[in-house]
């Protein structure tokens, strides 16, 4: 029981951590009006505040840096781990193209990325190399920042939570803390873009989140590892924001079915998070 109880209270602290910490960032971010003010440190900073949080708290508590699952998953997860965001994201935006939701290609993107990677060569030839380059190299850039939100949630606040409540409520929480964590940009900021009324945007999103806060905490507890919520962490943000989102082409309503604030990816995500679900027999207790 003690036990139990200690945990709560490291998550309670933890929470109020990241907040903290984190409201320092909201203010210069939404100071700038911009989320790329400060040449984006802002939201780098943001985004390194759950790390900073988690070590704080296990600090605090006597604890060591170690407990937050630093080593490399086996290969399977590792892999599993960067191709399940490009299977979710391919479905939702596969059905958007398909319906005529949205279009494919989006020329006007295509054009510009002739003059970004400066090869003098066709919108064609240089989306195949842009998609490729980023699809792969970028994966790094991504994981960069992606790997300073999954110290915190997937290393420390995952773990801590399946101790108390078991699979359900640790996904369910740790999605509801990682959404709220976002609303100071996504209700004051312009993360969200605009195109849509801000209520539609933010369940959208928020129902995303909670769906594939199913898929990491499983991840990261098979694994052991908290480099699974970093890979699916930076391969959602790298495919979803820099390939699938600006490919497609805007046919009238577009905006409200694509991105992390249109319908079609929350409910995709649903369906991975079901099957996730299903399988948490497979976790076994950590003590």
């Amino acid at each position: 029981m003690a036990g139990q109880s200690g945990s709560r209270q490291q998550v309670a602290i933890y929470v109020l951590l990241v907040f903290l910490f984190s409201s320092a960032f909201y203010f210069m971010a939404l100071r700038a009006d911009n989320l790329g003010g400060g040449s984006g440190m802002y939201v780098l900073g943001l985004m390194w505040c759950p790390a900073l949080a988690a070590m704080v708290t296990l600090k605090a508590n006597g604890r060591d840096l170690t407990e937050l699952g630093w080593r490399w998953p086996e290969k399977k997860y590792a892999l599993d781990s960067w191709l399940i965001p490009l299977c979710y994201a391919a479905i939702a935006y596969s059905i958007v193209w398909c319906s005529g939701l949205g279009g494919f290609p989006n020329h006007e993107f295509m054009d510009k990325l002739v003059v970004l990677m400066g090869l003098h060569a066709s919108p064609a030839v240089s989306t195949v190399i842009y998609v490729l380059l980023v699809g792969t190299f970028g994966l790094a850039k991504s994981l960069a920042s992606s790997l300073g939100e999954e110290i915190g949630w997937r290393g420390f606040l995952v773990p801590q939570l399946f101790k108390r409540v078991g699979f359900t409520g640790t996904a369910l929480i740790s999605g509801v803390v990682w959404s709220c964590w976002h609303y100071p940009l996504l209700i004051w900021g312009h993360y969200n873009g605009g195109e849509t009324p801000r209520w539609y945007s933010l369940t959208c999103f928020t129902v995303m989140v909670l769906a594939i806060s199913v898929v990491f905490a499983w991840m990261r507890l098979k694994s052991g590892s908290l480099w699974t919520g970093a890979l699916l962490h930076a391969s959602h943000n790298l495919y979803v924001q820099a390939i699938f989102t600006p490919l497609t082409r805007n046919t009238g309503k577009t905006s409200w079915f694509i991105d992390e604030f249109g319908a079609a990816l929350p409910l995709v995500a649903v369906g991975f998070a079901i099957y996730f679900w299903t399988r948490r027999d497979e976790l076994e207790q950590i003590s």
